[in-house]
């Protein structure tokens, strides 16, 4: 699967799955092996080169071939 990245609207990651020295159908397995995996579990896999630091007011969207978008609006934290 093709994953891209962007901040603010700049690429900032563009990866595949086929990339990953794991890969996903091991991982599954392996997890599966150790406990139950549920409908919306997400496994956490890492993340390729392109990371960087996250301001208040940024966009980060992330588009997954064959699954879709997200977009998140990044917010700062207020305490009461």
């Amino acid at each position: 699967l093709q994953i891209k990245l962007y901040k603010n609207g700049q690429l900032m990651q563009d990866s595949s799955t086929s990339n990953m020295i794991f890969k996903v159908d091991k991982i599954v397995s392996f997890i599966s092996k150790i406990m139950t995996l549920f409908p919306g579990d997400i496994i956490a896999t890492g993340t390729p080169s392109g990371v960087g630091q996250l301001e208040e007011g940024d966009i980060v969207k992330i588009e997954i071939e064959g699954i879709g978008v997200l977009k998140n609006n990044v917010f700062l934290e207020k305490n009461d």
